[in-house]
């Protein structure tokens, strides 16, 4: 195990798509790793696949515990409550970090509990629009942006105070964890956190449900003729409604403004196709011209969004 490896193992709480996703990768690189699934089919299912896993969430919790484990929240939000309660009574010691989609209101029940000194929180942007364990896949995150959120941190510096060392520990084996499965950690404040995904992927489910409704209302023809870009544009429409539900509405008041932003590009669009010379030169340049930025700054992640770096010593640049 080398300098830049996880120290501790990993546990890991729910093992849908992300969370058996990093569990497949993890024992794929040796490392020691468990986890727990609700679904008891899913975990005999995991088990005889040769993974350590058990839907006994209090002894995973009391293992956890005792091998002073990380613990991976990667349930869906509703259940998240319900999982802190748990590790609040069974991993007391135990640090914490999650793979929500949705920081702030994740951020707000880890404050209510008073266990902010030993979370931080993460959102991997990797996924398909299939969940469980049965869709969960090696090299998901591979050169996948991983935010990792420092709050915390910054308020203690804010108010004067020194960052205990337990969530310096916690967040620097979170980011060692995100390099071990190839992804790019970037430090980012749970607010911002929040207002970006509803840009780059909670707006685009809410396209994306819009577009398969209007498209499936053009009837046999329509659907006979969807073709690629269709398709592209409407594949997280695939996603579980449940799941979408979750995502948008914990995040409704970042999610409305970007909302409303895109209504006043329609609006224009539309008044200006319905003009007597219809023209939609304007948005396809605009449209055009951000996509090539947003493919350039993904090619140069590391130069772009300076990922946390992390030394032999546990050093931070937030």
């Amino acid at each position: 195990m080398s300098s830049q490896d996880v120290q501790r193992p990993i546990c890991i709480i729910g093992l849908g798509l992300i969370g058996g996703s990093l569990l497949r990768d993890l024992a794929g690189y040796k490392h020691p790793v468990f986890g727990y699934n609700h679904s008891t089919s899913g975990a005999r299912t995991a088990v005889k696949q040769g993974f350590d896993v058990t839907d006994d969430l209090p002894s995973i919790l009391t293992r956890a515990e005792a091998e002073d484990a990380l613990i991976v929240i990667a349930v869906p939000m509703t259940a998240v409550g319900e999982v802190l309660d748990a590790i609040q009574e069974h991993a007391p010691s135990c640090g914490i970090t999650d793979v929500v989609s949705v920081k702030t209101a994740v951020r707000q029940q880890v404050l209510e509990r008073g266990m902010e000194s030993r979370y931080v929180g993460g959102h991997p942007m990797a996924g398909t629009s299939k969940s469980g364990w049965d869709n969960s896949q090696r090299d998901l995150f591979r050169r996948a942006a991983w935010g990792i959120t420092y709050d915390y941190a910054a308020e203690c510096e804010a108010r004067g105070e020194k960052i205990p060392k337990q969530w310096i520990e916690t967040f620097t084996e979170v980011v060692r964890m995100t390099q071990m499965v190839h992804a790019e950690a970037v430090p980012i404040r749970v607010a911002n956190h929040d207002a970006a995904v509803a840009r780059i992927s909670h707006l685009p489910h809410v396209f994306a449900e819009i577009l398969a409704v209007v498209g499936d209302n053009g009837g046999i023809l329509a659907q006979s003729l969807s073709a690629g870009s269709f398709k592209d544009a409407t594949r997280v429409a695939g996603t579980h409604p449940e799941l979408v539900q979750q995502m948008c509405e914990t995040n409704a008041p970042a999610l409305v403004e970007a909302l409303d932003e895109a209504l006043d590009l329609l609006r224009n669009a539309r008044e200006k196709l319905d003009s007597p010379e219809p023209s939609i030169a304007e948005l396809s340049d605009a449209g055009y011209r951000a996509r090539t930025r947003i493919d350039a700054r993904s090619g140069a992640r590391k130069e772009s969004v300076s990922p946390v770096k992390i030394s032999s010593r546990p050093v931070l640049r937030l």
